[in-house]
């Protein structure tokens, strides 16, 4: 085997990077036949975990890396930090073994701990920080923001997977040929999660430059939602990557279908997929109707096993009775289920209050803005004239809550999932007239409303 080249028919490679996926070496597209209700239509998953660092997100780590070496910018510096939710920064750190750089990874400590625990054990250096499970654009102390005061050090180079074109560019070049050829240009579907938006916009301008009919379609989760890697609609707004111009639909689709989804597609497909694959696929189902001349190709980024503490908490009936696990950690993801349903069901238009209709009471009805954050998030970014009082204070009963049980409240953090908790715990104290802030802070920068920065 000495001296041989790669070899894509007989599977042979001189290298992992000669595995990367290409039109010549595609990942491949299964037909679903059991968890889809078509009788006419052919629905496909492409199953990105057949790339050689097992998602998605190895097609773009390669060209940020590719790229950034042909236009020299790492001819002086060999270490490198981005932000991720862990499968960039997988692509990125094997990719780096392989070339001789380092990497620092930034990520919120909400990820699956498998998937930092595999980052680390890979030769990344992790910096967790509490941001969304996808970091949020607008977070001034989040893992993005981290990433870019790291890289004004001179040793550092940014490749910035959420504004670089390399990375729509890599779906452009890999993805959409793949899938263009596999079908046999009879695609007329073709449907992604959206987290960065690499994978739609990238294939998607591919597919519609060989036939404007193909319809693209972009699947996003609630808000508050608990799936990694992808984000809901009010960050997908601030995303550079984001073209909705070009998409031909967009579908939400809630954690609960998510998840409910993907354990349909790993018992009854034998595929072993993730949630953001649950959720892709929700998506299409909501919209994509029989027809005898429908051919769906639908992106599922990633496997099921980087997830096991995740499917832990949304399914804790199967672990009950799980033997070597101790019995503590058993009630605390009973009482984390409990935690999450109660969230879940205060997440309603009694409890919550939209962006708009927020800041348009502010002058009528003067409610009390109260940031549930810690002070450090607080400091670096706020509502205007909100206060600060984290969620353990509350707990507390602090002294700046207002004396009357009826006035007014908004609680907010940064996206409209702790504020739920600071709602839960001003009623349980009495108080009667409190509102959750969906979009948080994030949502209210967007906005141009006025924010308080350090």
């Amino acid at each position: 085997m000495k001296g041989k080249q790669t070899d894509h028919i007989k599977r042979v490679y001189h290298s992992v990077e000669d595995m990367l996926s290409s039109e010549d070496n595609p990942t491949p597209i299964v037909q679903l036949n059991r968890v889809v209700p078509y009788n006419q239509t052919k629905l496909y998953a492409k199953l990105e975990w057949y790339n050689p660092f097992s998602s998605v997100k190895d097609r773009i780590g390669a060209n940020l890396l590719a790229d950034a070496e042909e236009e020299g910018l790492l001819d002086e510096v060999n270490q490198l930090v981005e932000p991720t939710s862990g499968n960039t920064g997988f692509a990125l750190t094997m990719l780096a073994n392989a070339k001789g750089y380092s990497i620092t990874a930034t990520l919120s400590s909400m990820i699956p701990i498998e998937k930092r625990t595999l980052l680390r054990f890979f030769g990344c250096d992790v910096l967790e920080v509490e941001d969304t499970l996808c970091p949020a654009p607008g977070a001034p102390e989040g893992a993005i923001a981290l990433a870019m005061d790291t890289a004004q050090k001179p040793e550092f180079h940014m490749l910035n997977q959420y504004v670089n074109q390399a990375n729509p560019n890599a779906h452009y070049k890999t993805t959409g040929p793949e899938v263009w050829k596999q079908t046999e240009h009879k695609i007329t579907h073709f449907v992604a999660a959206l987290g960065t938006c690499g994978t739609l916009t990238g294939a998607g301008t591919y597919l519609k430059e060989k036939k404007s009919s193909i319809q693209l379609i972009g699947v996003h989760p609630e808000e508050g939602h608990d799936i990694p890697g992808v984000r809901s609609i009010i960050q997908l707004r601030q995303t550079k990557l984001f073209r909705p111009e070009l998409y031909d639909q967009l579908v939400e689709v809630s954690t609960r279908e998510a998840f409910d989804l993907c354990l349909r597609i790993n018992r009854e497909e034998s595929i072993i997929a993730g949630p953001s694959s649950g959720l892709a696929l929700a998506g299409a189902l909501k919209v994509i109707q029989d027809d005898e001349n429908a051919v769906v190709v639908v992106i599922f980024p990633d496997n099921a096993f980087k997830y096991a503490s995740s499917f832990q908490r949304h399914f804790p009936e199967m672990f009950e009775n799980m033997m070597g696990a101790p019995a503590q950690s058993n009630i605390k993801n009973k009482k984390e289920e409990l935690l999450d349903k109660m969230i879940e069901l205060s997440r309603n238009d009694l409890n919550t209050i939209g962006l708009d209709e927020a800041y348009n009471i502010r002058s009528e009805t003067k409610p009390i803005f109260i940031d549930v954050r810690s002070s450090d998030q607080y400091s670096a970014s706020h509502i205007t004239d909100a206060i600060n009082i984290p969620i353990n204070n509350l707990l507390l009963g602090d002294s700046k809550l207002p004396k009357d049980k009826d006035y007014p409240i908004v609680t907010v953090c940064n996206v409209g999932n702790e504020s739920i908790e600071g709602l839960l715990i001003l009623k349980s104290l009495g108080y009667s007239n409190v509102k959750s802030l969906n979009g948080g802070t994030t949502g209210w920068t967007v906005k141009g409303f006025p924010i308080v920065k350090k």
